[in-house]
């Protein structure tokens, strides 16, 4: 399973229909959360993520993408979580969290162990890698790419039958990438009876960010990239005021990386009701498959054939 939950999709502001930024992510027994916004722990019971999380992401700390982690780990605690919980995000995460998290409050009922990260410094999970990319806004951000494992090649039992393999643990042995030796002494490899091993999923998720040559690196060929689009066309000279990102140039990066798919998330207020001009604008740029966010929008990617 690789599942996305869009918990919030608003800019800076909340609005009655969009939250403060939040990604629920899961995959296979793991369970990340990109960014968390103040009301996150409370969309994640409306949209039924559960709280089974494996570790949060962060993509820099502006207040509209952490400050809801305070009042989500206490719930957790409360909970009676035990297991730890790994925090990954750029500096000055460390120094923020232990202030924010720990100071003049009880203590939490489970670690919590902050990790700060540079681009480029793979975080290992399990079966697969994630990736912090350098974006480009105000403040020391990143952006994150999760790169599944590469599954093995599918397994042909009427090859193996034809070469003589028995049913049974040299079939097992096979599909692990070992050779077979059989009774009259013939040994068989893999690559006879399977098939090249399968590429993983690519998931990118940028936050907040100017288009930048970073993003189209980290998303090139990626199954699916999800990039701020906080203004339109109009509001050009405000997106590069403040280091955001307008529709069109999100389409133009989707385009130039190649991905599957791109969904435009983060948008300005005016937005809020009628998306379809940010729909419209990075359609000009982009002709693969297209979606704006909203608040408890389901994403499952397949795997790749």
């Amino acid at each position: 399973m690789l599942r996305l939950t869009f918990l919030g999709t608003s800019g800076a502001m909340p609005t009655v229909g969009r939250n403060l930024s939040g990604l629920s992510v899961r995959h296979g027994r793991e369970h990340y959360l990109v960014d968390c916004g103040e009301g996150t722990q409370r969309q994640m019971i409306r949209f039924g993520t559960g709280f089974d999380l494996s570790a949060i992401l962060f993509t820099h700390f502006h207040a509209d993408h952490y400050i809801g982690a305070i009042g989500f780990l206490r719930t957790l605690s409360m909970l009676g979580r035990e297991r730890p919980l790994d925090v990954f995000g750029p500096r000055p995460g460390r120094r923020l969290l232990e202030t924010m998290l720990f100071s003049g409050t009880d203590p939490l009922g489970f670690p919590v162990r902050i990790h700060e990260v540079e681009p480029g410094e793979a975080v290992r999970r399990e079966r697969a890698t994630l990736l912090p990319f350098r974006t480009e806004h105000r403040i020391a951000s990143v952006g994150w790419r999760l790169v599944e494992d590469p599954r093995p090649g599918r397994f042909h039992p009427d090859r193996a039958r034809a070469l003589g393999v028995p049913e049974g643990p040299l079939w097992g042995d096979l599909q692990r990438g070992a050779s077979a030796t059989l009774e009259d002494g013939r040994v068989v490899e893999p690559q006879e009876v399977v098939d090249s091993p399968r590429r993983g999923r690519r998931l990118v998720v940028t936050g907040d960010t100017r288009p930048c040559r970073a993003t189209v690196e980290a998303a090139e060929g990626a199954d699916l990239l999800v990039h701020e689009a906080t203004f339109g066309d109009a509001e050009e000279k405000r997106a590069v005021e403040t280091t955001h990102s307008t529709a069109r140039e999100a389409g133009r990066v989707a385009r130039e990386a190649g991905v599957a798919r791109l969904v435009l998330t983060h948008l300005s207020t005016r937005y809020d009701a009628d998306p379809s001009p940010l729909l419209a604008q990075a359609a000009e740029e982009y002709r693969g498959a297209l979606d704006v966010a909203h608040d408890g929008m389901v994403l499952e990617l397949p795997r790749p054939t």
